[in-house]
């Protein structure tokens, strides 16, 4: 950091990490009383921070007055409040203070998480060169400190009982038959993927707009009914769908300690208490409980499946005894000795499963879902292609999505990536797809092998195949820890003959994987050493404005911290599209160029 200003600020974020390490030791003597979780996940969040500021003390660009005033003032603030707190609620004891105290309390822990959440908002990521692993990681706790944002203000606010917790509202998308659409919402994804992290951030930080918008929301969770504690998961913190016990008695979602588990954790994640086996027993009275409380709070049931009565989209039931029957029916032929009888079921369970929900939520409850996994590996081509397609639809249900990767399916598939049919291989790719939507797959599949394999059909399937598997990889990608696997994949050389062949219709789908992929140093180097450059900057001139965007965020990746780069961008001209760009361009479009353009005129200037 470089002048008057950045002296002050490295001395400020010097302090603000001295503030962080405090609160880390804190934490490792542990806190006790009413308080104690508040302050467990307040500590965990802020040590989180340790890497962004370090980030930041760092960086070697020259620091502007307004790029400092706001955000480290904000941050300091928040930072400096939180610590106090955690000194003062980490031993709290009601018995020994008035409920006033504890009122008090509470409020400080909304104040604080609202204080950090907004600093982190208006953090100028962009100009400090913040690594998008540690940006995945600030948006974590962003995302984190909202939640406890409205679940405190749901506290304060709320009548009833103390010990109730908010729900989590969350927009659930109408997926339509699996079949004839995943195709073109794969490339809605695709295309749309691409600046989510983008959008968050310009909604984030138009601060008038965003904090009139937030209250408005809250005020609408504080008339939504509040979920008792004991009816949520200890990991997911969401409300439990499959509740089960484990050996030290502690209840838990299925999937999440199921999850847990497979990872080779021998510890109960409460209680740290050692498990004495991995038995989880159905606890079907709190499942009863759990259902029984959301018909009276006229709440979606996290199985909308109740003694035989689906609930429709108005909130009334309807009677699917017979459907049930006529699935099970089904589902008992798929283990049937004869070929044509497995055949005619799947056939039927693939038509059902592409038709509504409600037969996708059926299937699964009547226990489908391991048995058309386990037909993966079948013989019979007809059969994989019906089993992979069945599990393609089940997936498009988002609670069904946990259900499937519990039956393991991941390594079937990429098993039909290697050898199955052309449409099988398709298909596959866009189970895949479906799957890593929820992030914490992106992880599992991206470790599988399934990589490789989708660079594989990216290059030598079918047009449908080419973008199946370029949804998928985009997708995954989205995971740091992804995109070296994708390059040492060989995706790089796939990705730009299809950038400079016009005539593969991949165009808009290599610049967009590109564009994730380039600040990759392995990425970055294989992009640089087949002179892409001029390409890049022609696709700024003369391109749709999606590709304009992403070429023009590619060469940004490229150019930060590259001298020889940005020399070569500046050989070749590209400060003309560029202004364009920044002044006629898309929202994104200016950011990217705008940011390119500060790099291009620090080097000259150099």
């Amino acid at each position: 950091m470089a002048g008057v200003d950045s002296t002050a600020v490295l001395a400020a974020v010097q302090s603000l990490l001295r503030i962080v390490r405090d609160v880390a030791r804190t934490s490792g003597v542990g806190f006790s009383g009413e308080f104690k979780r508040d302050c467990t996940d307040l500590s965990r969040r802020i040590t989180l921070l340790s890497h962004l500021l370090e980030e930041i003390r760092d960086f070697k660009g020259e620091l502007k007055l307004f790029d400092s005033s706001s955000w480290l003032s904000d941050l300091t603030v928040g930072l400096q409040a939180a610590k106090k707190l955690l000194i003062i609620a980490g031993n709290f004891d009601r018995n020994v203070s008035p409920d006033e105290a504890a009122m008090k309390i509470a409020s400080q822990f909304h104040g604080v998480t609202w204080k950090l959440e907004k600093a982190l908002a208006n953090l100028p990521y962009d100009h400090f060169d913040i690594s998008e692993e540690v940006q995945e990681q600030v948006d974590l706790v962003r995302g984190q400190l909202r939640r406890a944002r409205e679940r405190y203000g749901k506290h304060l606010n709320s009548t009833s009982d103390k010990d109730l917790c908010p729900v989590e509202t969350t927009i659930n998308i109408n997926h339509q038959e699996a079949e004839t659409k995943v195709e073109t919402a794969s490339k809605e994804n695709l295309s749309k993927g691409y600046n989510q992290n983008e959008t968050v951030y310009q909604l984030e930080t138009s601060k008038n707009s965003s904090e009139t918008s937030s209250l408005l929301d809250e005020n609408k969770k504080l008339d939504a009914p509040a979920i008792p504690v004991d009816f949520l998961c200890p990991i997911s913190l969401e409300l439990m769908r499959d509740p089960v016990i484990v050996s030290t008695g502690q209840t838990y979602e299925r999937s999440y300690i199921q999850r847990w588990i497979d990872c080779g954790n021998t510890t109960c994640p409460k209680t740290q208490q050692k498990l004495q086996n991995i038995t989880l027993t159905p606890n079907y009275v709190l499942r009863s409980l759990i259902t029984q409380w959301c018909i009276n709070h006229n709440m979606e049931q996290p199985n909308s499946l109740t003694n035989r009565r689906l609930k429709r989209s108005d909130g009334s039931f309807r009677d699917v005894s017979e459907d049930i029957e006529a699935i099970e029916i089904l589902i008992r032929n798929l283990s049937s000795q004869s070929i044509e009888e497995r055949r005619s079921a799947l056939t039927e369970i693939r038509s059902l499963s592409k038709r509504s929900t409600d037969n996708r939520i059926l299937l699964a409850e009547a226990g489908a879902i391991p048995i058309l996994v386990s037909l993966l590996t079948s013989d019979d081509n007809i059969t994989q292609e019906n089993a992979v397609t069945s599990i393609l639809n089940l997936s498009i249900y988002e609670n069904n999505k946990g259900l499937i990767m519990l039956a393991n399916v991941v390594p079937s598939i990429v098993q039909l990536l290697r050898v199955g049919t052309m449409e099988t291989r398709e298909n596959a790719a866009a189970t895949l797809f479906s799957l890593s939507l929820a992030n914490e797959n992106k992880i599992i599949i991206g470790a599988s092998g399934a990589i490789p394999e989708l660079v594989n059909l990216l290059e030598k399937g079918s047009n449908r195949g080419k973008k199946d598997a370029a949804t998928a990889l985009f997708n995954l990608c989205i995971y740091q820890g992804n995109k070296g696997r994708a390059v040492r994949a060989g995706i790089i050389p796939v990705l730009l003959r299809m950038l400079s062949d016009s005539s593969s219709c991949m165009v808009d789908e290599s610049l967009t994987i590109l564009s994730i992929l380039a600040s990759h140093q392995e990425a970055k180097s294989a992009i640089v050493k087949a002179s892409t450059i001029p390409l890049l900057i022609d696709l700024t001139r003369t391109g749709p404005p999606r590709n304009k965007e992403n070429a023009t965020s590619i060469l940004l990746s490229l150019c930060k911290r590259d001298k020889d780069n940005l020399d070569c961008i500046s050989r070749l001209g590209a400060v003309i599209p560029l202004t364009e760009l920044a002044k006629n361009g898309s929202e994104r479009a200016k950011r990217k160029a705008g940011s390119l353009l500060e790099h291009l005129q620090r080097f000259q200037h150099a």
